[in-house]
């Protein structure tokens, strides 16, 4: 699976910005979104299966950050609201050909295909 990233961009505080992943060579079963603040742990932002059900969102961006895929167009949604100083980072999508449970989902080592990164910065 290839993932390729788009949608990052400079948003003042409080906007929004909806990253997007498209995927091709195959179809993924677990997908997600991860983001890296300069001088930081990569660490996990939202991720779900790609048959539906329960999704797992990190309690710092819960009730602001949607995630969301496109069957049809491959395409993997992250909707960012409310954005904030503190989301600032590069973002990473990606994808496992497994099922995972929504419990093993924030494992970085989890997922065998990443897309390349997109950077989001919020400020002023």
């Amino acid at each position: 699976v290839q993932l390729q990233a788009s949608g990052g961009g400079l948003v003042q505080p409080g906007g929004a910005l909806r990253l997007s992943c498209v995927a091709s060579g195959g179809t993924p079963n677990t997908y997600g979104w991860f983001r890296q603040a300069p001088g930081k742990e990569r660490e996990f932002v939202a991720a779900s299966r790609w048959s539906g059900g329960s999704t797992n969102t990190a309690d710092s961006v819960r009730g602001r950050f949607t995630l969301s895929r496109d069957k049809a167009k491959k395409t993997i949604y992250l909707q960012m609201n409310s954005l904030k100083p503190e989301d600032a980072a590069v973002y990473y999508c990606a994808a496992d050909s497994r099922s995972w449970p929504t419990g093993t989902m924030p494992q970085k080592n989890a997922y065998d295909y990443w897309g390349q990164e997109t950077l989001v910065t919020v400020s002023s």
